[in-house]
């Protein structure tokens, strides 16, 4: 699946929220890049609902199509739209890596399932996008032990909080789902009413 491969604390900047997690270069110049960045802007509200949107695009790098996928598929479950959507996001292998510590961004656990280092169930899964379901085991491959960026993350994982619907055995390097997130254990600063809001007109 294509992704956005451009320079993300770029659209952190732009969006005013670390989009990559513990981004130095985002916390060193929080503000808008470009000239005008420091300038006062009226925002509409078609462009705060827009930035919402990308905010969540952007940090879980998904792409325009398969976010609208994601948001017709939330709207036709029982529940609220925009927690449902949140849930679909948190719930992709790639997130769930990294929201594991396993992997420093999102990126990087994206690359980490794409070569295959990650077994689900027993089953190896290199696509980014598949769902985790409730009870759940993931284990990065035997072969993939002593991968460098596996190593480091078992060594720093007491740095890191890991999400209350998760259990994570670092010594083991297993992932137990125990239940999908609800929107109280999903911290993102994203206010998903105004996507719904968007996708509603």
């Amino acid at each position: 699946m294509a992704r956005y491969t451009g320079p993300m604390t770029k659209k952190s900047r732009r969006y005013g929220t670390d989009l990559v997690g513990n981004d130095k270069a985002f916390e060193k110049r929080p503000y808008p890049p470009g000239v005008h960045g420091r300038g006062r802007t009226k925002d509409s509200e078609y462009s705060l609902q827009l930035r919402e949107k990308q905010k969540a695009r952007y940090a879980y790098g998904v792409l325009e199509k398969q976010f609208r996928r994601y948001y017709a598929e939330a709207d036709r479950v029982p529940g609220k739209t925009g927690d449902m959507l949140l849930q679909i996001l948190e719930s992709r292998l790639d997130n769930v890596i990294y929201r594991a510590g396993f992997a420093s961004t999102r990126r990087q656990a994206r690359q980490l399932v794409v070569h295959g280092h990650f077994l689900v169930n027993g089953q190896k899964v290199n696509i980014p996008s598949f769902r985790v379901s409730q009870y759940d085991v993931i284990d990065v491959r035997p072969k993939s032990m002593d991968l460098h960026p596996l190593v480091v993350a078992r060594e720093t994982h007491g740095e890191r909080e890991v999400p209350a619907w998760m259990d994570v055995r670092p010594n083991k390097m297993r992932i137990l789902i125990h239940q999908l997130p609800t929107r109280e254990q999903i911290v993102v600063d994203v206010q998903e009413q105004m996507i719904v809001e968007l996708y509603s007109k």
